[in-house]
């Protein structure tokens, strides 16, 4: 009798099971599976990352996201089939409500083999009224993770984010050296932000809005990218997002002249995109590493 894998054994058993939110249902839909996603050096942190990082907040506000919104159990069976093809790597935060998420996945992959990302919301919401520091606490009782290896502040949008977000900072820097957290940063949403980041010798990671077509992003895609190679030569790690337009680049012409672009600068280590059916992990999993000649 033919020999079948494992991963393509779940695979197969996959398909029907999240059928109700991908939409799809034979195997020759998903297309051929060739190699795992690889790893890489996420600038000096010191960290080694998959590549591909499966992110959490597509359309995200409001502790809510379109991953978040399928229900957990859906999601982790698309997470299960990511941690086949190498994604180890969870993009959560607060703000996404996705720290559920990584708790469920977090009982299949083990914590030494995972890469995890949050993100701390820092304007006051009704959901988050700690002080950053228990914010934190909070943080590791909710994913079931008694450390990070990256956690960002979210969504800094002005040059004055190193005065205004100082409580912040302070506590992100005391849970670097108690090993709470090991690597610390922000996420970028104006191009003032993302200038001064590129400077800030705090910052070990900038998460950054990043597509040739400029769409969803900070400014131009030549501009973002002059700023992401300035801090990419002073050692930040890169971690790009918006890859996709969050969800507008429906051509696959469009996904892969982006993911081209990213792969072809050297200035981004590695990305986030939000998948929510098996059918899109492969399509990236097999895009990027043809892109970056392992595939």
């Amino acid at each position: 009798m033919k020999q079948i894998s494992r991963r393509h054994f779940i695979q197969a058993g996959l398909i029907g099971a999240a059928a109700i939110t991908t939409g799809f249902t034979s195997i020759a839909s998903v297309g051929p599976v060739s190699s795992s996603i690889d790893k890489v050096k996420l600038g000096k942190t010191g960290l080694m990352v998959p590549r591909l990082a499966l992110g959490t907040g597509t359309h995200g506000g409001n502790q809510s996201s379109d991953m978040t919104r399928m229900g957990v159990e859906n999601w982790i069976k698309v997470a299960r089939y990511a941690q086949e093809r190498g994604m180890t790597f969870y993009d959560a935060a607060d703000l996404y409500g996705s720290h559920q998420n990584v708790k469920e996945i977090l009982k299949y992959v083990s914590r030494e083999k995972a890469t995890l990302q949050s993100k701390i919301w820092t304007r006051s919401e009704k959901w988050n009224q700690d002080a950053p520091g228990l914010t934190i606490d909070r943080f590791r009782k909710e994913t079931g993770s008694e450390y990070f290896d990256i956690m960002l502040l979210h969504c800094m949008n002005n040059a004055k984010w190193q005065e205004e977000k100082k409580p912040y900072i302070e506590a992100l820097s005391l849970a670097k050296q108690k090993g709470i957290v090991k690597s610390v940063g922000l996420s970028c949403h104006s191009i003032d932000a993302l200038k001064v980041a590129a400077e800030d010798p705090w910052v070990d990671v900038i998460l950054a809005r990043i597509n040739p077509e400029g769409v969803t992003m900070d400014a131009s895609a030549s501009e973002v990218m002059a700023v992401l190679q300035k801090a990419h030569d002073n050692g930040k790690g890169i971690i790009g997002m918006k890859i996709f337009g969050e969800g507008r680049f429906t051509e696959e012409a469009q996904r892969e002249k982006s993911l081209q672009y990213a792969i072809g600068s050297k200035n981004i280590d590695c990305m986030t995109i939000g998948m929510t059916s098996i059918e899109q992990v492969d399509e990236n999993v097999n895009r990027i590493m043809r892109i970056v000649g392992k595939g």
